[in-house]
């Protein structure tokens, strides 16, 4: 199987979270609680690099803090019902015009992009990025444990993070990113994308201006995930 898996936690990498990985600064972040994802988790994975995090569905919270994150577990239409209850869609893309940052986590990135396929229905997604997230093709699945990724040249996400593991769990995900190809025009600049496989090739991390997103989990990947969440912060200086 490409992309080698660890089970074990211990295999996150062999990063070390030190004082110089958390932020200099305080920034107010606040996770969307929109009835999906690991919302206390991703909380303290924030806490710990120093952000000031605050768990709401509060529109004005949302769109006036430094950072958003967006995470997600479960279905793609169920994600989608959930964000737009909570005009979850409309926040996102009144940050991102207004050069906001925001990051997406697992089905929480799935739900940027225009369209999901699960169990043979097609969902409208957010539509911030051209693509559609769809079954993996692998031996097993779901994708359940640590991977390595790929990352771009010039990423600042996994700066530091060479060789570094991160905790994946989903069955889904996007094969192909055609920005800068035929589909939609974007307003943001063409994305670094970081690749890993299992059975597929697949997106594992996008990082496109304000919008940032990644498939793993980082509040579930130790050390690696902590650093990833550090570099993310230092953003929204």
């Amino acid at each position: 199987m490409a992309g080698a898996i660890a089970r074990r936690e211990g295999s996150a990498g062999r990063v070390r979270l030190r004082a110089s990985r958390t932020v200099t600064s305080v920034s107010k972040v606040v996770v969307l609680d929109y009835g999906s994802g690991n919302l206390r988790s991703a909380e303290r994975a924030l806490a710990r690099v120093g952000a000031d995090v605050t768990v709401t569905a509060d529109a004005t919270a949302a769109l006036e803090a430094d950072g958003l994150v967006v995470p997600g577990v479960g279905a793609f239409a169920a994600c989608m019902a959930g964000l737009r209850a909570v005009d979850g869609p409309r926040i996102i893309g009144r940050r991102l015009a207004g050069g906001r940052p925001v990051l997406g986590i697992c089905v929480g990135m799935q739900v940027l992009f225009e369209r999901g396929l699960e169990h043979g229905q097609d969902t409208e997604g957010c539509g911030e990025w051209p693509g559609v997230v769809e079954p993996l093709t692998a031996p097993v699945l779901p994708h359940m444990g640590w991977n390595t990724v790929e990352p771009p040249a010039g990423t600042v996400l996994f700066d530091g993070l060479a060789d570094a593991r991160f905790y994946f769990v989903h069955s889904y995900g996007v094969r192909d990113l055609p920005l800068g190809q035929a589909g939609p025009p974007s307003r943001l600049r063409p994305p670094l994308i970081t690749w890993a496989e299992h059975g597929d090739r697949f997106v594992a991390a996008v990082e496109n201006g304000p919008l940032s997103a990644t498939q793993f989990h980082p509040e579930k990947s130790g050390d690696a995930g902590a650093a990833l969440l550090a570099n993310w912060l230092r953003t929204l200086d």
